[in-house]
């Protein structure tokens, strides 16, 4: 017989560096919880990792006496590196991403030509969703929406509600907040269509639905925000509110994303999150490395 649906709690931690937001899902103290997208801190100029932004969630969860089911993955980042790692040596719980990601590691292991022992086949993860998968959070019910176009592999994470209170939907890199409108398609494997339709699946979804972003970059005059309706976004998104065609927000795209920069941590980030966040392996002087590829994106 299935259970009725339990109430979620979600805790947000805000990093300003990257403008990323991890996040804490559980039903109550002394519960299994969920982390999504987590920070591992990383300074480009002197190549120094630290863990200061995941020990933060580290504190939270051991003042709830949460036991860690997911860490989950809505995408392979481009623009922070993940710190799922250690947050499983430090909480437990199990990797999660989309399957798709076995299409992100074919793309990026000739770009940074990568060892010959890196498999291709998602296994770096500890668990790989299928699309739409359900899955659950301890009593909370999940599912796991494949939501490509920023890149192929992306996921959404929707928990569901418990008729009083709203379903929640962590969306990755699809939808921002509505003053800031939606994610970028211009990296290997993006697709503006794609996008598109997976936001207007996600706009589908009842109007009070809770939507959860990854990341806010506030214009001057806001502080920096990451909950919003699907009713607010259909209402006010900057770039798919109602009455967007398919063919005017692409050819929006795909303007404004010519005149986009990389972000600044793309080169690190992909090529420790294709590997579940991992580091590369150390060299025989015992040092791991990043590579720069030139000219290549």
């Amino acid at each position: 017989m299935r259970r009725p649906a339990v109430p979620a709690n979600v805790e947000a931690f805000f990093d300003p560096v990257t403008a990323t937001v991890t996040y804490v899902v559980y039903e109550a103290p002394g519960s299994r919880c969920a982390i999504i997208d987590s920070v591992l801190d990383y300074d480009p100029k002197a190549g120094r990792t630290s863990t200061t932004s995941a020990d933060r969630v580290i504190a939270f969860v051991r003042a709830q006496r949460l036991t860690v089911d997911w860490l989950l993955e809505t995408h392979a980042h481009a623009d922070h590196l993940s710190a799922a790692p250690y947050l499983r040596q430090q909480l437990g719980g199990r990797i999660a991403i989309g399957e798709q990601i076995r299409t992100v590691q074919r793309t990026f292991r000739p770009i940074f030509n990568l060892e010959p022992e890196f498999r291709l086949d998602g296994s770096q993860f500890d668990y790989l969703f299928a699309p739409d998968e359900i899955f659950q959070i301890g009593n909370l019910r999940a599912q796991a929406w494949h939501v490509p176009g920023h890149t192929p592999a992306d996921m959404a994470y929707r928990i569901e509600g418990d008729g009083e209170h709203s379903e929640i939907v962590f969306v990755g890199d699809t939808l921002f907040m509505p003053d800031v409108g939606t994610a970028r398609c211009d990296f290997p494997g993006g697709d503006a269509h794609h996008l598109y339709q997976s936001i207007q699946r996600l706009l589908g979804l009842p109007p009070d639905t809770r939507l959860m972003m990854c990341h806010d970059y506030p214009p001057p005059g806001r502080e920096p925000a990451w909950e919003t309706t699907v009713a607010a976004q259909r209402a006010r998104n900057i770039h798919v509110h109602d009455g967007i065609s398919e063919a005017d927000f692409v050819a929006m795209r795909e303007q404004r994303d010519a005149t986009l920069a990389m972000p600044t941590l793309i080169l690190p980030a992909i090529q420790i999150n294709i590997r579940a966040g991992d580091l590369p392996p150390p060299e025989a002087n015992g040092t791991r490395y990043l590579k720069i590829p030139l000219d290549r994106l």
